[in-house]
Protein backbone atom coordinates (compact mmCIF):
# COMPACT_ATOMS: atom_id res chain seq x y z
CA UNK A 1 0.00 0.00 0.00
CA UNK A 2 2.21 2.48 -1.28
CA UNK A 3 1.71 6.15 -2.62
CA UNK A 4 4.04 7.10 -5.44
CA UNK A 5 4.45 10.87 -5.56
CA UNK A 6 3.81 11.26 -9.12
CA UNK A 7 3.29 15.17 -10.39
CA UNK A 8 1.35 13.84 -13.98
CA UNK A 9 -0.85 10.80 -12.53
CA UNK A 10 -3.44 11.11 -9.64
CA UNK A 11 -3.87 9.03 -6.90
CA UNK A 12 -1.42 6.56 -8.05
CA UNK A 13 -0.64 3.93 -5.78
CA UNK A 14 1.45 0.29 -5.76
CA UNK A 15 -0.67 -2.61 -3.93
CA UNK A 16 2.99 -4.31 -3.29
CA UNK A 17 3.80 -4.20 0.44
CA UNK A 18 -0.02 -5.19 1.63
CA UNK A 19 -0.09 -7.21 4.55
CA UNK A 20 -0.75 -11.19 3.78
CA UNK A 21 -1.88 -14.27 6.47
CA UNK A 22 1.19 -16.42 7.50
CA UNK A 23 3.59 -12.98 7.71
CA UNK A 24 3.54 -12.78 3.67
CA UNK A 25 2.73 -9.44 1.06
CA UNK A 26 1.79 -8.74 -1.87
CA UNK A 27 4.64 -8.16 -4.25
CA UNK A 28 5.93 -4.32 -4.69
CA UNK A 29 6.49 -3.62 -8.43
CA UNK A 30 3.41 -5.68 -10.16
CA UNK A 31 0.14 -4.16 -9.98
CA UNK A 32 -0.89 -0.06 -9.65
CA UNK A 33 -3.27 1.88 -9.14
CA UNK A 34 -4.64 5.46 -9.80
CA UNK A 35 -6.91 7.96 -11.38
CA UNK A 36 -6.95 8.61 -15.20
CA UNK A 37 -4.09 9.27 -18.03
CA UNK A 38 -4.82 11.82 -19.69
CA UNK A 39 -2.15 14.05 -18.20
CA UNK A 40 0.68 11.45 -17.93
CA UNK A 41 4.06 12.12 -19.17
CA UNK A 42 6.86 9.94 -18.54
CA UNK A 43 9.47 12.48 -19.61
CA UNK A 44 8.34 15.29 -16.98
CA UNK A 45 7.27 12.13 -14.99
CA UNK A 46 10.15 10.00 -13.89
CA UNK A 47 8.42 8.38 -10.97
CA UNK A 48 6.32 7.16 -13.34
CA UNK A 49 8.39 5.90 -16.31
CA UNK A 50 9.97 3.60 -13.45
CA UNK A 51 7.47 1.45 -13.21
CA UNK A 52 8.15 -0.31 -16.33
CA UNK A 53 3.98 -0.08 -17.36
CA UNK A 54 3.37 -2.81 -19.77
CA UNK A 55 -0.62 -3.01 -19.52
CA UNK A 56 -2.92 -0.61 -18.82
CA UNK A 57 -6.60 -1.11 -17.89
CA UNK A 58 -9.16 1.23 -18.27
CA UNK A 59 -12.11 0.56 -16.59
CA UNK A 60 -13.95 4.22 -17.91
CA UNK A 61 -16.67 4.31 -20.09
CA UNK A 62 -16.45 5.65 -23.36
CA UNK A 63 -17.64 9.31 -22.94
CA UNK A 64 -14.87 9.26 -20.03
CA UNK A 65 -12.87 7.85 -22.69
CA UNK A 66 -12.97 9.97 -25.34
CA UNK A 67 -13.11 13.63 -23.42
CA UNK A 68 -9.84 12.44 -21.65
CA UNK A 69 -8.11 9.64 -23.69
CA UNK A 70 -5.12 8.01 -22.06
CA UNK A 71 -1.48 8.63 -22.42
CA UNK A 72 -0.44 4.84 -22.14
CA UNK A 73 3.59 4.36 -21.19
CA UNK A 74 5.67 3.51 -23.84
CA UNK A 75 5.80 0.52 -25.20
CA UNK A 76 2.51 -0.48 -22.93
CA UNK A 77 -0.96 -2.29 -24.54
CA UNK A 78 -4.28 -0.90 -23.32
CA UNK A 79 -7.41 -2.68 -22.65
CA UNK A 80 -10.14 -1.36 -22.25
CA UNK A 81 -12.99 -2.78 -19.83
CA UNK A 82 -16.13 -0.51 -19.42
CA UNK A 83 -17.43 -1.36 -16.09
CA UNK A 84 -20.81 0.64 -15.92
CA UNK A 85 -21.33 -0.20 -20.27
CA UNK A 86 -24.86 -1.64 -19.27
CA UNK A 87 -25.96 1.19 -17.26
CA UNK A 88 -24.78 3.72 -19.88
CA UNK A 89 -26.82 1.56 -21.88
CA UNK A 90 -29.73 1.59 -20.04
CA UNK A 91 -29.83 5.70 -19.82
CA UNK A 92 -28.18 5.67 -16.12
CA UNK A 93 -24.41 7.52 -15.59
CA UNK A 94 -23.89 7.20 -12.27
CA UNK A 95 -22.20 10.29 -10.46
CA UNK A 96 -18.79 7.75 -10.68
CA UNK A 97 -18.26 8.49 -14.30
CA UNK A 98 -19.51 12.43 -14.42
CA UNK A 99 -17.75 13.44 -11.27
CA UNK A 100 -16.73 17.05 -13.31
CA UNK A 101 -20.53 17.52 -14.31
CA UNK A 102 -22.11 17.06 -11.31
CA UNK A 103 -19.53 19.40 -9.22
CA UNK A 104 -19.72 22.06 -11.49
CA UNK A 105 -23.26 22.70 -10.82
CA UNK A 106 -24.46 22.89 -6.91
CA UNK A 107 -27.84 23.34 -7.83
CA UNK A 108 -28.46 20.36 -10.15
CA UNK A 109 -26.13 18.83 -7.54
CA UNK A 110 -28.16 19.34 -4.54
CA UNK A 111 -31.40 17.79 -6.22
CA UNK A 112 -30.00 14.40 -7.71
CA UNK A 113 -27.45 14.02 -4.73
CA UNK A 114 -28.03 16.13 -1.73
CA UNK A 115 -30.19 14.47 1.36
CA UNK A 116 -28.08 11.56 1.57
CA UNK A 117 -28.99 10.27 -2.29
CA UNK A 118 -25.30 10.73 -3.36
CA UNK A 119 -24.48 8.02 -0.46
CA UNK A 120 -27.24 5.92 -1.63
CA UNK A 121 -26.50 6.37 -5.26
CA UNK A 122 -23.18 5.33 -4.71
CA UNK A 123 -24.24 2.09 -2.73
CA UNK A 124 -26.56 1.15 -5.62
CA UNK A 125 -23.16 1.68 -8.09
CA UNK A 126 -21.54 -0.78 -6.17
CA UNK A 127 -24.18 -3.49 -6.57
CA UNK A 128 -24.02 -2.56 -10.08
CA UNK A 129 -19.95 -3.83 -10.61
CA UNK A 130 -21.26 -7.40 -8.90
CA UNK A 131 -24.79 -7.98 -10.39
CA UNK A 132 -24.03 -6.49 -13.89
CA UNK A 133 -22.80 -8.24 -16.80
CA UNK A 134 -20.71 -5.64 -18.53
CA UNK A 135 -18.87 -5.34 -15.02
CA UNK A 136 -18.59 -8.92 -14.44
CA UNK A 137 -17.14 -9.40 -17.88
CA UNK A 138 -14.62 -5.98 -17.26
CA UNK A 139 -13.51 -7.08 -13.47
CA UNK A 140 -13.00 -10.91 -15.46
CA UNK A 141 -10.51 -9.45 -17.94
CA UNK A 142 -8.78 -7.37 -15.58
CA UNK A 143 -8.37 -10.63 -13.73
CA UNK A 144 -7.36 -12.66 -16.93
CA UNK A 145 -4.55 -9.89 -16.88
CA UNK A 146 -3.30 -9.77 -13.37
CA UNK A 147 -2.82 -13.57 -13.78
CA UNK A 148 -1.18 -13.66 -17.16
CA UNK A 149 2.73 -12.84 -16.43
CA UNK A 150 3.13 -11.36 -19.73
CA UNK A 151 1.06 -8.23 -18.98
CA UNK A 152 3.04 -6.93 -15.96
CA UNK A 153 3.48 -4.47 -14.26
CA UNK A 154 -0.15 -3.64 -14.89
CA UNK A 155 -1.81 -0.65 -13.77
CA UNK A 156 -5.48 -0.02 -13.65
CA UNK A 157 -7.56 2.97 -13.39
CA UNK A 158 -10.63 4.57 -13.73
CA UNK A 159 -11.33 8.39 -13.59
CA UNK A 160 -10.32 9.27 -9.61
CA UNK A 161 -9.14 5.96 -9.21
CA UNK A 162 -11.81 4.83 -6.30
CA UNK A 163 -14.51 3.54 -6.85
CA UNK A 164 -14.13 1.33 -9.78
CA UNK A 165 -10.69 0.81 -9.43
CA UNK A 166 -11.20 0.68 -5.70
CA UNK A 167 -12.82 -2.88 -6.04
CA UNK A 168 -10.81 -4.19 -8.30
CA UNK A 169 -8.05 -3.81 -5.56
CA UNK A 170 -10.72 -5.13 -3.18
CA UNK A 171 -10.84 -8.47 -5.27
CA UNK A 172 -7.55 -9.00 -5.79
CA UNK A 173 -6.27 -8.55 -2.08
CA UNK A 174 -9.73 -10.51 -1.41
CA UNK A 175 -8.40 -13.45 -3.29
CA UNK A 176 -4.83 -13.24 -2.30
CA UNK A 177 -5.91 -13.73 1.52
CA UNK A 178 -6.10 -10.07 3.01
CA UNK A 179 -8.25 -10.10 6.38
CA UNK A 180 -11.30 -7.69 5.71
CA UNK A 181 -9.90 -4.30 7.95
CA UNK A 182 -6.60 -4.85 5.57
CA UNK A 183 -9.03 -4.66 2.68
CA UNK A 184 -10.67 -1.75 3.95
CA UNK A 185 -7.84 0.25 4.72
CA UNK A 186 -5.87 -0.09 1.14
CA UNK A 187 -9.82 1.19 -0.49
CA UNK A 188 -9.94 4.14 2.35
CA UNK A 189 -6.55 5.21 2.06
CA UNK A 190 -6.98 6.82 -1.86
CA UNK A 191 -9.01 9.84 -0.02
CA UNK A 192 -6.16 12.37 0.65
CA UNK A 193 -5.19 11.64 -3.05
CA UNK A 194 -8.55 11.66 -4.49
CA UNK A 195 -9.15 14.91 -2.62
CA UNK A 196 -6.13 16.71 -3.09
CA UNK A 197 -6.37 15.93 -7.54
CA UNK A 198 -10.18 17.28 -7.32
CA UNK A 199 -9.44 20.10 -4.54
CA UNK A 200 -10.46 22.84 -7.14
CA UNK A 201 -13.39 21.87 -8.36
CA UNK A 202 -14.90 20.92 -4.59
CA UNK A 203 -13.47 24.45 -3.85
CA UNK A 204 -15.59 25.72 -6.56
CA UNK A 205 -18.06 23.84 -5.52
CA UNK A 206 -18.39 25.16 -2.19
CA UNK A 207 -17.37 28.89 -2.86
CA UNK A 208 -21.36 28.96 -5.45
CA UNK A 209 -22.74 27.08 -2.06
CA UNK A 210 -22.45 23.98 -2.94
CA UNK A 211 -23.25 21.51 0.35
CA UNK A 212 -19.34 20.45 1.22
CA UNK A 213 -21.01 16.82 2.55
CA UNK A 214 -22.34 16.27 -0.99
CA UNK A 215 -19.19 17.10 -2.11
CA UNK A 216 -17.17 15.07 -0.21
CA UNK A 217 -19.79 12.28 -0.78
CA UNK A 218 -19.35 12.30 -4.37
CA UNK A 219 -14.97 12.75 -4.25
CA UNK A 220 -14.18 10.53 -1.63
CA UNK A 221 -15.02 6.88 -0.86
CA UNK A 222 -17.03 5.95 2.46
CA UNK A 223 -16.57 2.19 4.03
CA UNK A 224 -20.75 1.95 2.94
CA UNK A 225 -20.11 1.76 -0.27
CA UNK A 226 -17.36 -1.20 -0.09
CA UNK A 227 -19.91 -2.49 2.33
CA UNK A 228 -22.83 -2.65 -0.46
CA UNK A 229 -20.72 -4.49 -2.71
CA UNK A 230 -19.00 -7.11 -0.45
CA UNK A 231 -22.71 -7.77 0.51
CA UNK A 232 -24.02 -8.17 -2.92
CA UNK A 233 -21.32 -10.51 -3.24
CA UNK A 234 -21.95 -12.65 -0.10
CA UNK A 235 -25.91 -12.66 -0.87
CA UNK A 236 -25.40 -13.97 -4.71
CA UNK A 237 -22.38 -16.27 -4.29
CA UNK A 238 -21.51 -16.65 -0.45
CA UNK A 239 -17.43 -15.98 -0.88
CA UNK A 240 -15.04 -14.26 -2.85
CA UNK A 241 -13.95 -16.92 -4.55
CA UNK A 242 -17.04 -17.92 -5.78
CA UNK A 243 -17.69 -14.78 -7.08
CA UNK A 244 -14.60 -14.49 -8.96
CA UNK A 245 -14.91 -18.17 -10.33
CA UNK A 246 -18.81 -17.83 -11.21
CA UNK A 247 -19.90 -14.70 -11.53
CA UNK A 248 -16.72 -13.13 -13.48
CA UNK A 249 -15.93 -16.61 -15.05
CA UNK A 250 -11.80 -17.05 -13.62
CA UNK A 251 -10.78 -20.58 -13.97
CA UNK A 252 -9.50 -21.40 -10.66
CA UNK A 253 -6.34 -21.79 -12.59
CA UNK A 254 -5.45 -18.25 -13.35
CA UNK A 255 -6.46 -17.51 -9.55
CA UNK A 256 -3.78 -19.94 -8.56
CA UNK A 257 -1.36 -18.26 -11.07
CA UNK A 258 -2.67 -14.48 -9.22
CA UNK A 259 -1.55 -16.09 -6.00
CA UNK A 260 1.98 -17.27 -7.24
CA UNK A 261 2.65 -14.53 -9.22
CA UNK A 262 1.30 -12.03 -6.55
CA UNK A 263 2.78 -13.50 -2.83
CA UNK A 264 5.88 -13.00 -1.73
Amino acid sequence: MTAIPATTVANLRDLGGTPLPARRSVRPGLLFRSGQLDRLDPVADPAVAALGIRTVVDFRTAAERRDRPDHVPAGGRLLLADVLADQVAAGRMPPAAQLRRVLADPVLAERELGGGRAQTMFADTYRSFVTTESARAAYGAFLGEVADPESGPLLFHCTAGKDRTGWAATIVLSLLGADPETVEAEYLAVNPGVRRAFAPLVEGFTAQGGDPETALAVIGVLPGYLAAALDEVDARYGTMEKYVCEGLGVAVAAIERIHERLTG
